[in-house]
């Protein structure tokens, strides 16, 4: 399999602030809107750079999601940045009816997302924000593995037409994609060629699947990896050319299983090539307080708990 360097652990919450730092030298047209988290958002240095295209809302997310839409229509390119709990749960009406609905150019941009937010518990930590926001139409749904996919993405989404929901999180984590790569919304990543076993990851998943192949590959199981980082378009054609050749997949994520990547995935495989598939995600339940560490062992979501996946569905073949 392609072995692969973590080049130093970072946050993605400081990929996309990297992004938006260059944004800011790079399209007039990008402004930051932010719900009193500036610093958990690492957008100082835009905000630093560009005072008269930011705008500080404070603890109202829903009329932030207002205020984005409407600056769309003066031509500006709105980043509406909250945890991804208050950005989505708390908002969704806002967002279906003057975003999705009215198919304004917003790019909402969610930190602090799934269990790895850790400490701060249950009521901080969403798990369906991914299913959430796929069912709205028009939405397109990003989450970024690692700090340098983060960034690439922010920059992305910035020339992209239409809502988006950008997804990231709080934990330092492996940093292992290329520095200066070119993110393409809806074409996933083909991270390492394998024979038996397909698992399809996204997000923090994608470094703890590369780690449970290699676990794998010492037990003579050869598995192929793919980075998922867009589940909305979902990339239907390298999910179907990969399990047609290994005939079984793990999908892999840090979200519910209801309404997430793997229930995507679950689609169109029922649809075109059904196949066996395991699920790795929170199975219906809210998280609690722990280190991130600690709750992804509990609840599943590490690369232990894929390669374990693997061993089961191998034998549904």
């Amino acid at each position: 399999m392609t072995k692969y360097t973590d080049q130093g652990k970072q946050d993605t919450r400081s990929g996309y602030g990297a992004g938006m730092t260059e944004l800011g030298r790079t399209n007039p047209n990008v402004v930051a809107l932010c719900a009193d988290l500036v610093g958990s958002l690492k957008i100082e240095t835009f905000i630093e750079e560009n005072p008269e295209r930011f705008f500080q809302v404070g603890i109202a997310e829903a009329n932030m999601m207002g205020i984005a839409a409407g600056l769309t229509i003066g031509g500006k390119i709105p980043f509406a940045s909250s945890f991804a709990n208050f950005a989505t749960g708390r908002v969704y009406d806002q967002i279906r009816q003057s975003i999705a609905y009215s198919d304004k150019n917003v790019k909402i941009c969610a930190s602090h997302a799934g269990l790895t937010l850790g400490e701060d518990g249950a009521t901080h930590q969403i798990l369906e924000d991914i299913g959430l926001m796929k069912m709205l139409p028009g939405m397109t749904v990003i989450n970024p593995c690692d700090f340098n996919q983060t960034k690439a993405a922010t920059i992305a989404i910035a020339v992209h037409h239409g809502p988006v929901y950008l997804r990231f999180g709080r934990p330092k984590v492996a940093n292992f994609t290329p520095v200066d790569q070119k993110f393409e919304i809806g074409k996933a990543l083909m991270l390492s060629e394998g024979t038996d076993v397909t698992i399809i990851a996204t997000g923090h998943l994608v470094w703890e699947s590369l780690m449970a192949a290699e676990a794998l590959e010492n037990q003579g199981i050869s598995a192929e990896v793919i980075n998922m980082h867009t589940i909305k378009p979902l990339d239907d054609k390298a999910i179907l050319d990969s399990v047609k050749k290994t005939g079984c997949v793990v999908t892999a994520e840090e979200h519910n299983y209801l309404g997430g990547l793997g229930e995507s995935v679950a689609r169109v495989l029922a649809t075109h090539h059904p196949t066996p598939q395991e699920f790795i995600a929170t199975q219906d339940t809210f998280g609690e307080s722990g280190t991130p560490e600690q709750l992804m062992e509990k609840y599943g979501l590490n690369n232990k708990a894929i390669e374990a996946a693997v061993l089961r569905v191998l034998k549904r073949k």
